[in-house]
């Protein structure tokens, strides 16, 4: 009975892939079809998958961190170097405001002190009155005949037209007031000594000779400014180094990332007889040598 029935099923099942020989390629002969059947129910594995891994950009790191510090190393996730460069950028920025500011406060006080202290029309007066002993070449006509006071202020013109004449260690002409070098001069030259308030204008004056306190106490509050400003700068120039360094390290991180760890994703398909399926597979890759 059992033999019948195998038989019986044996044949209907010839019969229902026999109704699709064309898509199946079945030829109705029983011996044949079997094989078929057999063949196709084998599991085989399709290779050709469809990849896509993840690679950081070296140029995209670099790139990121030059224009932010830090933040190529964030696109690596490399977080704790993401940290430090920050912290170095908010550190040398800080410090070069700080720094830069103090510096123009010690400028308007150096400033101010020289303004209340020294006198362009005291070292006009000094010099024409010295003029001849300075450069014994020059008479006392042609020094009268620069007309250096007007209406009772100094006229620059003339007073460097007459520190030109004198020359010797009269090495340079006064700056217009109030500007840059101005304040640099009269701080600097022994030649302008004599316009602070603390110059003994009765004391023959030559060359050599020791300087006015208040020309030591100006050029070393001026040197203070110097100093501070000098600071600042220092800490601009380590910031453009954060910079370049934040950058080269980010592309080298995101480099060696590729080289070190590569993540690959893919789509595998089964062949399941005369079915298919997909299935996802991930795949990682570490590679010691760096």
């Amino acid at each position: 009975m059992l033999k019948k029935i195998f038989v019986t099923l044996i044949f209907s099942s010839v019969g229902i892939f026999a109704q699709d020989t064309e898509e199946n390629n079945f030829t109705g002969s029983l011996h044949l079809d079997s094989k078929i059947a057999f063949e196709n129910t084998l599991i085989n594995f399709d290779n050709s998958d469809q990849s896509s891994g993840e690679r950081k950009s070296p140029f995209l790191a670099g790139l990121l961190s030059f224009v932010i510090p830090g933040a190529g190393q964030a696109y690596n996730s490399e977080w704790w170097k993401t940290a430090i460069f920050i912290a170095v950028e908010a550190a040398v920025i800080t410090a070069a405001v700080v720094y830069d500011g103090k510096g123009d406060d010690q400028t308007v006080f150096f400033e101010n002190f020289a303004d209340q202290h020294w006198s362009p029309s005291q070292y006009a007066q000094w010099t024409i009155e010295n003029a001849t002993t300075i450069n014994p070449a020059l008479t006392d006509e042609q020094v009268a005949s620069y007309n250096i006071f007007q209406n009772g202020s100094v006229n620059w013109n003339e007073l460097n037209a007459l520190e030109n004449a004198i020359g010797h260690w009269y090495s340079h002409r006064l700056a217009p007031l109030g500007d840059q070098q101005y304040y640099e001069m009269i701080g600097k030259y022994p030649q302008f000594a004599a316009g602070w308030d603390d110059f003994d204008l009765n004391e023959p004056y030559t060359y050599g000779d020791p300087l006015p306190s208040n020309f030591h106490y100006y050029a070393g509050e001026r040197g203070k400014a110097n100093d501070f400003y000098s600071v600042a700068k220092t800490m601009v120039s380590i910031t453009i180094v954060n910079h370049i360094l934040s950058a080269a390290e980010a592309a080298w991180g995101a480099s060696r990332y590729n080289k070190t760890l590569d993540v690959e994703v893919s789509m595998s398909k089964l062949n399941l007889g005369y079915y298919s399926e997909y299935y996802p597979k991930i795949s990682f890759t570490y590679n010691f040598d760096l």
